[in-house]
């Protein structure tokens, strides 16, 4: 699978790779966005704004949403959830904490949720923090941060579906958590799988390439060819789209660890082009392979 990958014609989109998570939150027309919800199976949807994809699960318990993005969309988000149910949102699960999946937390915590995530993730919110691609992101008042947290699981009964809420290792963050709604057969991801190109892995907060795709071969454990699959960002995928993605990584490290023997400088290496046939030879593409070289060789 993996060398068809490779040399595929099928070239991953890199207009939102990378840089996605801060370029996207500058200078927003806001009031433009509009939230767009998509029936995902049972009594589960996603919603599509601006930011990380939000899992909405309703029914007889109420609303719980996973991530929640910028905080001027939080009365359209709960605008579309209103749409669908007349309950109150009372949790939102935060797949980690980068804001453009969890800056509405004040505005949710503010309206009486209980806001779940793993435990480092909190820990990041508690103070300010300096994002692997330069971005400062602030802490977040107290209204804000998760009441509850987790470290390697927890469960839900909610909604008529067991609730998994797991960690499955450092990767795009060292708080990242993926939920998995066992008898739909859904799972939100959050940015450990997304459908943009390369990922952002934020090294300056406990993400690394190993980490990534080790924990994606953990989350491909957990599914099977039926799962419906959330991702951070983009469409609604498959279990073979998330594995395709984990061997892209893979060819990728193989390529850098390659390098790294022959003792390549990062100008040597990125000459190379390692990401060739999955990104575009750009300045973002050649950032974030200066960061992951980093990895192997600092």
């Amino acid at each position: 699978m993996t060398p068809n990958i490779r040399k595929s014609s099928r070239v991953l989109p890199t207009i939102l790779s990378l840089l996605l998570l801060p370029s996207l939150s500058v200078a927003q027309d806001f009031d433009a966005i509009q939230i767009t919800t998509i029936p995902v199976r049972d009594n589960i949807y996603v919603m599509q704004g601006s930011g990380g994809n939000i899992g909405v699960s309703i029914g007889a318990d109420g609303a719980m949403i996973i991530d929640d993005q910028f905080a001027p969309l939080t009365q359209k988000i709960q605008d579309a959830i209103a749409q669908l149910t007349n309950q109150p949102v009372n949790f939102v699960v935060n797949s980690h904490f980068h804001y453009d999946h969890s800056d509405g937390n004040e505005n949710f915590g503010r309206a009486g949720a209980y806001i779940v995530a793993q435990d480092n993730a909190r820990r990041r919110m508690e103070s300010t923090q300096v994002l692997a691609n330069g971005r400062t992101q602030e802490r977040y008042e107290d209204v804000g941060l998760p009441k509850i947290t987790f470290f390697d699981s927890m469960r839900f009964y909610f909604n008529g579906n067991t609730v998994d809420l797991v960690n499955t290792g450092a990767g795009h963050t060292d708080g990242d958590a993926q939920v998995y709604f066992r008898e739909s057969n859904v799972i939100h991801t959050g940015d450990m799988f997304v459908r943009y190109g390369l990922p952002f892995i934020d090294q300056n907060n406990g993400g690394s390439l190993d980490g990534m795709i080790d924990a994606l071969s953990n989350l491909a454990s957990l599914i099977n060819d039926d799962t419906i699959i959330i991702p951070g960002h983009g469409q609604l995928s498959t279990r073979d789209d998330l594995l395709e993605y984990r061997d892209m990584l893979v060819v990728i490290r193989g390529e850098l660890v390659r390098a790294k023997v022959q003792g390549l400088s990062t100008a040597d290496m990125l000459e190379t082009e390692p990401a060739d046939g999955f990104a575009q030879p750009n300045a973002n593409t050649a950032d974030w392979l200066t960061r992951a070289y980093g990895e192997y060789v600092n």
